[in-house]
């Protein structure tokens, strides 16, 4: 393949990816703005417990890759049945993980918000958010096995196109289950629009409908109607094989060890934020959510990444897994140098659609700023990483991501939060993600090198 064509074909990848990542983030941008119109308060609420449920469903996303990337080996190597094979065995085993993630939640929600340092006036509403979305664990699961399933057949395009239905639905479950029912002025002419009025809850609520709305569907096609994955083409009685289950644990485990420790960092940087008050909290949680949006096309480019790779790897050619490894690295960080400016220069209007209030928009806007520099390091270590997941490498990358993200960000956050306040949060995380992104590239190249 010329590098013309290895170019066009990560671009091809990327592009579907890389909306519905947008699509995605868009759907927590638009929830977070429909609480935000509803003062600091209700923000706060979900602010404090948003990093435990990321946790979850990082976690149902390790479990996940373990088996994906095994099917985009058996796919290169032309063995569709063994592909076929590992994705039931998928299914079956995330299921069960997904529905034990769901128990335990159940069981901490009462206490998780106290332990995070959530005031009494936000504990309630922060413990209804985090019982009521901890429901979208086993969907999650479904509509994201499918999703990647799929993917590493090389069929980007759908998974996108629901992830941009998901966020449509999203917007409009909220919109009816978080505002009471109201009159409003449409073309002049006064309209009754229903609604729930649930609040905080509301919120939750809508976005357990649009994934049950989308990860159904999405199972649907992958088991019956896709071309490569299809379970109608086999032949052959289906056998439990423990040996893709091993395989699976062997690159789901570090992963999982890496989310569970990366978003306990999250949960320990929420705890340090939780003292500086509601507004830090509500402004760090929509910086957050803002800054989703400028390295999501770097998650985009690294799914690529991870397909183009893995399937390099399963058909043995040594040769383009180097050459695609760094063309998508280098993508990455142009797309994301590109985004970081962006977001430095309409960080104002980014913050100020999330929230009405102005002491929240002023420090939403400051951290974001400071951000904004570390946008191409941090591209580099996202695609880096999801080059190694393509390879079957998860371990070492894992430790790099844990090391950095503990020993550098979370002491120096402690150190600089008491007397700078959340900037000097977002200052150790843009120094941090900026070491974390060196270290990738050159552990990518001495170990490319070697290969």
């Amino acid at each position: 393949m010329s590098r013309n064509e290895k170019l066009n074909l990560i671009v091809q990848l990327s592009i579907p990816s890389i909306l519905a990542q947008v699509t995605t983030v868009l759907m927590f941008y638009i929830d977070a703005g429909m609480v935000g119109s509803l003062g600091a308060r209700p923000s706060a609420a979900i602010g404090l417990v948003e990093p435990a449920t990321w946790l979850i469903f990082s976690l149902v996303g390790a479990v996940t890759m373990g088996f994906s990337v095994q099917v985009a080996h058996f796919i290169g190597a032309d063995d569709f049945a063994k592909a076929r094979a590992v994705m039931r065995h998928g299914y079956a085993f995330g299921l069960c993980f997904s529905l034990l993630m769901l128990l335990t939640a159940f069981l901490i929600a009462p206490r998780l918000p106290m332990w995070l340092g959530g005031g009494i006036d936000i504990q309630h509403d922060a413990m209804l958010y985090f019982l009521i979305f901890s429901l979208i664990a086993p969907f999650h699961l479904i509509e994201y096995m499918s999703a990647a399933m799929l993917k590493v057949s090389g069929d980007m395009r759908r998974p996108s196109m629901m992830a941009i239905l998901m966020c449509v639905l999203d917007v409009v479950f909220n919109y009816l289950f978080i505002f009471p029912t109201r009159t409003i002025s449409l073309l002049g002419v006064e309209v009754t629009m229903p609604g729930l009025g649930a609040g905080v809850a509301g919120a939750a609520l809508g976005s357990l409908l649009a994934f049950v709305c989308v990860a159904l569907p999405l199972a649907y096609y992958a088991v019956f109607r896709s071309p490569i994955l299809s379970w109608r083409q086999d032949a052959v009685r289906f056998v439990w094989r423990w040996q893709y289950i091993w395989n699976a644990m062997k690159i789901s485990a570090p992963m999982a060890l890496q989310y569970l420790l990366m978003n306990g960092a999250q949960l320990v940087s929420t705890m340090i934020v939780a003292p500086l008050g509601n507004v830090s909290i509500a402004a760090h949680s929509f910086a957050i959510t803002a800054e989703s949006l400028c390295y999501m096309p770097g998650y985009g480019i690294s799914e690529a990444a991870t397909t183009l790779v893995g399937q390099s790897v399963g058909a043995g050619r040594r040769d383009l897994c180097r050459s695609f490894a760094w063309m998508t690295v280098s993508s990455g960080m142009a797309v994301m140098a590109f985004m970081g400016i962006v977001m430095y220069v309409f960080a104002p209007e980014m913050i100020g659609l999330l929230s009405p209030v102005a002491s929240i928009q002023h420090l939403g806007t400051a951290v974001l700023r400071i951000e904004a520099f570390a946008e191409p390091f941090f591209a580099a270590a996202i695609v880096a990483y999801s080059v190694c997941v393509g390879a079957g490498d998860t371990l070492k990358p894992s430790l790099i991501n844990l090391g950095s993200m503990w020993l550098i960000r979370l002491t120096m956050a402690y150190a600089l939060a008491s007397r700078y306040g959340l900037r000097g949060v977002w200052f150790a995380m843009a120094v941090e993600l900026t070491l974390r992104g060196l270290m990738f590239i050159f552990y990518l190249f001495r170990h490319l090198r070697k290969t």
